[in-house]
């Protein structure tokens, strides 16, 4: 028995019967025969052979003496009386049919078929590394190749069919931080309120909030590196769960497959999902501040705040009431975001009860990390498109601005006079007390009234009666000064032309 590999989970396994050259061309029938090397034109006749494979999903090439067969399953199920176990491989135990309920429950090929490049890749290096331990010979490495090579363009082709029995996140994510970036860049003149507990709270530049976002899409994107990073080592050659008894040099064809290291225990690398649950969380975490953001967004885009205006595209209407202009795109993102919350959370419980090696639930990973993968990448492009192409309205972050946002400021006034922040902090509340007597601003409040509460204001007290002098006091690393500011959008610029996956930021 000669395994071919089982590349991305996938165990193909076959068992390959009597000694005649077999080659075979992709065809209607299950076994076709060419001598030599594969033309894609040759049809032949069909030949008997016992070869099991333990799903009916992909064509796999195998090879005997310098020739090679292919098997395609789901022309074996149509062309001949053999029942739907007769094509798996545990099939040999069971002497009736699985019944059609459990066949579509059990296969996960709709989930699986996106790897078929993958599945293709991993199947290519482990021909080498069976070459390479001598019990393929050259010839026959090559034509397994070739007829790998063979279906590999069916699937890019689409011509490759399915029947019914039967690219990458870190850029879309680094698009939206750019996204982020680039409007930061455009509105950091602007000044607009800062919010705590959803009240009025401090002046803060329009581009430090959007910065806040970029930021934590700056963490979310060394969680992938992370992510990457456990990932990164090769199952491939472990077998069921004891490891493979033929000398493959299993270091090389991780170094194939882009990998650099090996799992070091095959029990472990049969068993390991810890990659999909590092990726789940990655997920988790990124959807859930593309969420807080979004709330903000549907928020700002109200009639009540008034701080963006969404683009038709990324807005819908109603049925009913023809005013109406509802942010559907980014209601949208918060609400998948449950969805997706519920995908780590139910994947780890499959996890948390497993005994060791392959259990079936193990199947699980693929619908949880595929649909998540998708839905991820469409947030993510939503949310760069609702940001590419919202309006900023400057007059009515300029007009949601109010003195009694100043409050702070008056107590970092006496503080730089002297008095301690305890005492400054309700000092200021008397200010403000006083100004709500008054039915007047801060601004608006006599300088004599101002020195019976304390008598450290002097005339420069009016400086700070101003929401440009107010952000600009935030001059340190990290605070909403123009300076400040342009300092975050130099360190983000950096960081998107120098990331990648493999990198130590």
């Amino acid at each position: 028995m000669i395994p071919l590999g089982r590349p991305l989970g996938c165990r193909t396994w076959a068992w390959l019967c009597g000694g005649q050259r077999l080659a075979a061309a992709a065809s209607s029938a299950a076994f076709t025969y060419q001598e030599g090397l594969p033309e894609p034109a040759a049809v032949c006749a069909v030949l008997p052979c016992v070869l099991l494979h333990e799903t009916p999903a992909l064509s796999y090439f195998f090879c005997i003496k310098n020739a090679f067969i292919v098997y395609d399953p789901l022309a074996l199920m149509a062309n001949s009386d053999v029942g739907p176990e007769g094509g798996k491989l545990w099939g040999g135990r069971f002497s009736g049919a699985v019944d059609p309920v459990m066949e579509k429950f059990n296969c996960s090929l709709q989930r699986d078929k996106i790897m078929f490049k993958e599945d293709i890749q991993g199947s290519v290096a482990y021909s080498r590394a069976l070459e390479k331990a001598g019990l393929l010979t050259p010839g026959e490495g090559t034509a397994i190749r070739s007829g790998l090579e063979l279906v590999l363009q069916e699937w890019l082709s689409g011509t490759f069919v399915v029947h019914h029995h039967d690219e990458d996140i870190h850029t879309a994510n680094e698009r939206r931080l750019k996204a982020l970036v680039s409007r930061s860049e455009d509105t950091k003149h602007i000044i607009t309120v800062g919010y705590t507990h959803l009240q009025r709270a401090q002046p803060v530049r329009f581009a430090h909030w959007l910065l806040s976002f970029a930021w934590w899409l700056r963490e979310d994107l060394g969680r992938l590196q992370q992510c990457h990073k456990s990932t990164d080592q090769c199952p491939l050659g472990s077998g069921a769960l004891a490891g493979t008894p033929f000398c493959v040099d299993r270091a090389a064809l991780a170094a194939d497959l882009g990998f650099s290291r090996v799992m070091s225990n095959s029990i472990m690398a049969v068993a390991d999902r810890d990659f999909v649950a590092d990726y789940l969380y990655f997920a988790t975490m990124l959807c859930t501040h593309l969420s807080r953001l979004a709330e903000d967004m549907s928020l700002y885009c109200s009639s009540e705040f008034g701080i963006v205006q969404l683009s038709d595209a990324y807005s819908t209407g109603s049925s009913l009431m023809p005013q109406k202009k509802n942010p559907d795109s980014v209601e949208l993102v918060r609400g998948k975001t449950g969805s997706i919350i519920g995908r780590l959370t139910g994947f780890l419980c499959v996890l948390k009860g497993l005994p060791s090696t392959y259990n079936k639930d193990l199947q699980e990973d693929k619908e949880a990390l595929f649909e998540v993968a998708a839905t991820l990448t469409d947030l993510v492009q939503v949310m760069t498109g609702v940001i590419n192409t919202m309006q900023v309205n400057e007059k009515a972050c300029r007009s949601a601005l109010s003195e009694n946002m100043l409050a702070t400021d008056i107590a970092y006034y006496l503080v730089r006079k002297g008095m301690a922040f305890r005492d400054a902090h309700s000092t200021a509340g008397e200010v403000v007390k006083l100004s709500e007597q008054m039915t007047v601003t801060f601004s608006q409040l006599p300088l004599s009234a101002l020195q019976k509460i304390s008598p450290l204001f002097a005339d420069d007290v009016s400086s700070i009666w101003s929401f440009e002098s107010s952000v600009e006091q935030y001059s340190a690393e990290g605070g909403t000064s123009l300076a400040a500011v342009s300092k975050q959008l130099q360190q983000l610029s950096h960081f998107l032309t120098t990331f990648s996956l493999d990198s130590k930021q």
